[in-house]
């Protein structure tokens, strides 16, 4: 009989680190095993498991001035670690595993402004997301969304009850049994584009928590937003670029 033993410790054997080390890396979401990611450090693994690690990339500067400063946001850092390390103020969130265009202030007058413009629904924003089924026709999704707290973080629950939410979303490839989309959201409901392609059956390829098969990671990126006359589009990254390419 094949034996088991906790992925971390195994973890921390493979790589020669520390158990906390190795904790800490699987609870980050950057740890996978035959493709499939290592979601519980205290899981019980075969002890003959090879772990791969998503190398931790740094953020960049897209743009900044004296006002404002616009990161190219890699996935798998957190967007308080972000504005933390730049010791600026975040004007908006993005998921962990999300990824691309994030927003910081570097004045508390113009953080005032963002804030209205959002309040007031004058931001545009645009997803890329990869999704599991073959997505042909545009819709605009108006579900409204009831975000449900747990121990395990936020969940947002289609219900007449809930917040309003809209979403268009728009076919840009398909690429066998997958497709690219491109959604508009006109509301920013807490995991409103996970929600809402779960809901007509399209869910995110790594979505485990709203129903989508396992991947490396959450294949949602932040594409573009435009607000108080700023425009900024964050470039394609790698595991999304090579959609439909056959790689």
């Amino acid at each position: 009989m094949m034996q088991s033993d906790k992925a971390y410790k195994l973890l921390a054997l493979q790589e020669g680190i520390s158990n906390r080390a190795a904790k800490e890396l699987i609870d980050r979401g950057v740890v996978s095993a035959a493709g499939k990611k290592i979601t519980l450090a205290r899981a019980d693994v075969r002890t003959d498991t090879t772990f791969k690690i998503n190398k931790l990339k740094k953020p960049t500067v897209i743009f900044e001035d004296d006002k404002i400063m616009a990161v190219d946001k890699p996935p798998f850092l957190t967007a308080e670690e972000i504005a933390q390390s730049f010791k600026l103020t975040l004007l908006h969130r993005l998921d962990k595993e999300t990824s691309g265009v994030l927003l910081l202030s570097k004045d508390d007058e113009f953080t005032k402004k963002v804030i209205d413009v959002f309040k007031n629904r004058k931001v545009e924003k645009i997803y890329l997301a990869i999704v599991s089924g073959k997505f042909a026709e545009p819709i605009t999704i108006d579900t409204p969304l009831y975000i449900i707290k747990t121990k395990s973080g936020a969940f947002a629950k289609p219900s007449k009850d809930g917040q309003e939410a809209v979403s268009t979303v728009t076919p840009r490839l398909i690429e066998g049994k997958n497709s690219m989309v491109e959604v508009l959201i006109q509301t920013g409901r807490t995991h409103q584009i996970r929600a809402h392609l779960k809901s007509i059956g399209f869910p995110i390829i790594g979505d485990e928590k709203y129903g989508g098969k396992g991947g490396g990671r959450i294949m949602l990126h932040a594409w573009k937003i435009s607000l108080l006359g700023y425009s900024f589009e964050s470039p394609l990254p790698d595991d999304f670029a090579k959609f439909g390419k056959g790689t």
